[in-house]
């Protein structure tokens, strides 16, 4: 499992690739649909919308964070009531392809941890949905029927042990299940330095890996998730996975990528955990790095991936096979089509893709493909 770096670019490198390197499959074009999603009901507002999913009717799952609304943004909530407008959305949300609310729940209940702060989202082909927290004592992952059912809870609400511990999460992130292997891979995420793999229905362990699909280094420090000042971008990539371990998505040809996020760069391996290769973006990038998230295109060959970057605001469209940037869209600001820390992404049949955004974005928008549809 030697290490092979497939693909990497500087700060301006990247920018500097255009559409011209695109594989035979023409490489999708994107514009944003200021229309989408339809007015929430209820008087309702989200808040950091942490995680996007779409599910295989198309429908949009979205995981926000009720808990990061300002006492302005709920003001009908207070007592008394500051403004008439709004009230903290639930948690999960879904929306049909119109944007129209279909289902809405979450939050605490008996025999189960609810996340202190919401953080990664995944519906299953079975119609099950899968729910991470980064709060300081997540240290689980839970498993909901699609009305808000509780069903199973993997690890429990307490302190961080060790990237050893089996029976314990640490702030997982994302979640990804293997339907054909009945298996849940988790990104473990902004405690641990992780991928840890469990039985999707009884919850037993199966397997963990770490950078290189070696085991992880236990002792490396848990730091905030932004790059210390005297970060050298020029220094020789880390053995290990960095905090957060941001992201697991697993293609339709079982190659599973995972986000590190603060080292800016993706790793690819085989389900057992052998390395494969790894992509490495915007080195430069200061801040909470540059690989946030990815979303598989839906052609049956799954061509390119996008990958979603909070700290330069941008959505990168990558050809799979080499790691290529073959075009991007987006750019810091408040606008319609521009990015305040997108943080989750994903794409639906058609092609069209879903972002949500954190910190004070609290919002998700709808980018509508115009060419180069799967």
């Amino acid at each position: 499992m030697g290490r092979t770096a497939a693909g990497i670019c500087t700060l301006t490198a990247c920018l500097l690739l255009t559409v011209s390197a695109a594989a035979e499959v023409p490489v999708p074009r994107f514009v944003v649909d200021a229309s989408w999603p339809m007015p929430l009901p209820n008087n309702w507002i989200l808040g950091q919308v942490a995680s996007v999913f779409v599910d295989r009717e198309d429908h949009v799952w979205l995981l926000h964070r009720p808990r990061s609304l300002t006492p302005d943004e709920r003001g009908a909530t207070l007592d008394p009531p500051i403004s008439i407008c709004c009230v903290p959305a639930p948690p999960v949300i879904e929306l049909d392809r119109a944007g129209k609310v279909m289902r809405a729940w979450g939050g605490p209940g008996p025999g189960y941890d609810w996340p202190a702060q919401e953080h990664g989202l995944r519906v299953d082909a079975k119609g099950f949905v899968w729910i991470g927290g980064n709060g300081t004592n997540d240290g689980m992952v839970l498993k909901f029927s699609l009305d808000g059912n509780f069903v199973m809870q993997i690890g429990r609400s307490a302190p961080r042990t060790d990237d050893a511990d089996t029976s314990q999460l640490a702030k997982p992130a994302d979640i990804w299940v293997d339907e054909a292997a009945n298996e849940v891979y988790i990104a473990d995420g902004y405690g641990n330095h992780r991928v840890i793999v469990f039985d999707a229905t009884s919850g037993a362990f199966k397997r963990l890996w770490g950078a290189y699909g070696m085991p992880p280094t236990e002792g490396i420090p848990v730091i905030e998730p932004t790059k210390p000042s005297g970060y050298d971008p020029n220094a020789p990539a880390s053995a290990d996975f960095g905090n957060p371990v941001h992201c697991v998505k697993i293609a339709h040809d079982g190659l599973v990528y995972v986000c590190d996020r603060i080292n800016d760069r993706i790793q690819v391996f085989r389900k057992d955990g052998s390395f494969v290769s790894e992509f490495t973006y915007l080195k430069n990038t200061r801040g909470a790095g540059s690989t946030w998230d990815v979303a598989l295109w839906p052609d049956p060959a799954q061509t390119y991936f996008l990958n979603a970057d909070g700290t330069n605001n941008q959505i990168r469209i990558v050809r799979r096979v080499d790691g290529a940037i073959v075009g991007s869209f987006g750019r810091s600001g408040r606008q319609a089509g521009q990015f305040h820390w997108v943080h989750s992404i994903a794409i639906d049949s058609k092609g069209n893709v879903y972002a949500g955004e954190v910190d004070n974005g609290k919002r998700v928008q709808k980018f509508r493909v115009v060419s180069g549809a799967p």
